[in-house]
């Protein structure tokens, strides 16, 4: 065993500065440069300024928060960068031919390193001082760096103190490194982005897809802040994210954050590196809360699978009406990278209960470009594939698109696009022949969120309320064929045989300005609590508003075996709420007379009411503001 007092001496005659570090570096070797906050600015700056002694220099790295003079064009014929992911201060470079980029899943670039696939010859690398046992941590940025100190023969470190100490496997013995500079340089930052509306809403949108214990991957950036400041009411959350940013720490110091439901490391927070503010980089320093673990294990989706109810929050450039999401170009532009976005979607597929979520804003920031597209940009290239895709969101709503045909798809996505391109949109997709041809155009008016409900019936039974949505045709469908020959008869007051899709489109295509209709949903699945996920139309009330006398005229249809459980009244009285918050004056239905358990629902909900009976047929009536019995 290596004593202390050997290490130490060791390490002395390791330390030398930047520019003698990087002195040995040859003409046509590949150099790797840490990751992130991590990013080591000496030894880089040292490495330029011997620029015009090499010839052929490659540099490969993921994104770095630093600087990048390695890029500019008087460089052109001694270094070229061939990034990973493509960061801002690189990006100019790649799109002019400067530069390379190398599209690969996060989960594999460790792999592409080890199997000298992408030989390694100098790693530039930034830890923080040894412990007492000789051992450096990779600190904010153990992901693919891990393994380029585990590949390459030549290690050059920067040893900061500033740098923190951090868990996991992110550990590297000084007797590992050729050469160490010390350094006091501040940790390069990140300031969050500030949340706005949109992104608000989106926020809000996802944070019903996220139930208590579920475990979370979220990147940094505008709409991930605002979904974690939606997440502060939920309880015993995980996170397994490759990335862990500022915006974690709220949520977690909320006490939403426990680990305890997760499945691998529970208890604990699974990263792979953060970049932030100086209260991130004190918060992960000798934390054993935070454990820091390469990409090839926080990204494996088989790990990832192991946490129930997995979700994970993706961005997008754009998603096509068939699913397809382009995340790393605009049009032929390379602009970012794959990174780990497939990693992830794949694994919270697989996880019990899991949901992969991709966000985006309707429209770009000027309101210009619709974001939701009737096809990708030419040159756009697809990163989550149509069969990976499950639920989009943007401001506008949820779009659940697993298991739907293109047809079902297509209208879901045009049902949260920006209603300023709805109609185009439509119009493009009846082009492609995603739709039916006398396709309705979904309504601009997006229903109040408190017209939706979880409720319980008396037998225990919970049952979501909501306003019915254009996507609701097939298990609207669904709904009326399972009805029997006597409930149909009731509804409609005439035997129905068929329910077409002209017929259909006209009853979930609403303004509800004029027009109401509520559905009740039940789950066929334990995991399914927050829409959309495995809902089934077991009932529907509507109501259609006279311009005359103002009053709403309902009915009800429940499905047979949900009948006599009480759930015609508990949607008859969320709808005489909605009418009543209207405006609307008062209520009337015509009930057949053989058909007692209706007219108990309206008599139940405690209004008096007028009654009249014509031809075996009543007329109800009462009025939202009158005496209640």
């Amino acid at each position: 065993m290596t004593s202390p007092l050997r290490w130490k001496t060791r390490y002395k005659s390791k330390r030398v500065t930047a520019e003698t570090a990087v002195a040995g570096i040859r003409r046509g070797q590949r150099v790797f440069i840490g990751s992130g906050a991590a990013e080591p600015q000496l030894l880089v700056m040292a490495l330029v300024k011997r620029g015009f002694e090499l010839a052929d220099t490659e540099i490969i790295h993921l994104q770095t928060l630093g600087i990048a003079p390695y890029t500019d064009s008087s460089f052109t014929n001694v270094f070229r960068h061939n990034a990973l992911f493509i960061g801002p201060n690189v990006r100019s470079a790649v799109f002019e031919g400067r530069a390379d980029y190398t599209p690969i899943f996060l989960s594999e670039i460790p792999r592409l390193f080890r199997s000298r696939r992408l030989p390694l010859d100098v790693a530039l690398i930034q830890v923080s001082p040894p412990d007492a046992h000789g051992f450096c941590s990779l600190g904010v940025s153990v992901d693919i760096v891990k393994a380029a100190v585990e590949s390459a023969p030549v290690i050059i470190a920067e040893v900061n103190p500033n740098m923190p100490r951090t868990f996991g496997d992110s550990f590297l013995h000084v007797d590992r490194l050729t050469h160490l500079v010390e350094t006091t340089m501040p940790l390069l930052e990140s300031v969050p982005a500030e949340t706005d509306e949109v992104s608000q809403q989106i926020g809000i949108n996802v944070a019903k897809l996220v139930d208590n214990g579920a475990t979370l991957q979220v990147g940094g950036g505008r709409i991930p802040n605002a979904v974690l400041q939606a997440l502060g009411d939920r309880r015993d959350l995980g996170i397994h994210t490759e990335f862990f940013s500022d915006g974690l720490l709220d949520l977690i110091e909320s006490g939403a954050v426990t680990g305890a439901r997760k499945e691998f490391l529970p208890g604990k927070i699974v990263t792979s590196f953060c970049k932030g503010t100086n209260r991130l980089y004190r918060f992960v320093h000798d934390n054993p809360l935070v454990e820091f673990h390469p990409s090839d294990l926080v990204n494996d989706p088989f790990r990832i699978a192991q946490n129930p109810k997995m979700v994970a929050i993706n961005s997008a450039i754009e998603v096509d009406l068939t699913g397809q999401v382009c995340a790393d170009s605009i049009g032929f532009r390379f602009y970012s990278g794959i990174g780990g976005q497939v990693d992830f979607m794949r694994g919270a597929a697989r996880s019990p209960g899991g949901k992969p979520v991709i966000v985006l804003p309707s429209a770009t920031k000027d309101g210009q470009i619709s974001r939701i597209v009737a096809q990708l940009h030419e040159g756009a290239g697809v990163v989550t594939t149509r069969g990976d895709v499950h639920f989009v969101v943007t401001e506008y709503g949820i779009a659940d698109l697993w298991g739907k045909s293109v047809r079902d798809r297509a209208l879901a996505l045009i049902s949260i696009a920006h209603p300023k391109f709805r109609a185009e949109l439509l119009e493009a997709a009846k082009r492609q022949h995603l739709v039916y041809q006398d396709q309705l155009l979904p309504p601009p008016f997006i229903s109040p969120a408190d017209w939706s409900a979880h409720v319980t019936l008396p037998d225990g039974t919970p049952v979501y309320l909501r306003p019915i949505r254009p996507t609701d045709e097939t298990m609207m469908k669904d709904l009326f064929y399972s009805l029997s020959e006597q409930t149909i008869y009731q509804r409609f007051f005439r035997p129905i045989k068929a329910m077409p899709h002209p017929t259909l489109q006209k009853l979930v295509n609403l303004d509800y300005r004029k027009e109401v209709a509520i559905v009740g949903t039940v789950c066929d699945t334990p995991e399914c609590r927050f829409e959309p996920d495995g809902e089934r139309i077991i009932a529907v009330g509507r109501y259609v508003v006279d311009p005359e006398t103002k009053l709403a005229d309902m009915a009800f249809v429940v499905q047979d075996a949900f009948q006599g459980r009480g759930l015609g009244t508990i949607l008859l009285q969320h709808l005489a709420k909605i009418a009543q918050v209207q405006g609307v004056a008062g209520v009337s239905a015509d009930i057949l007379a053989a058909n007692k358990p209706m007219l108990h629902v309206f008599h139940k909900l405690g209004y008096k009411m007028e009654t009249t009976l014509s031809g075996g047929v009543y007329h109800v009536e009462f009025h939202l503001n009158g005496t209640r019995n």
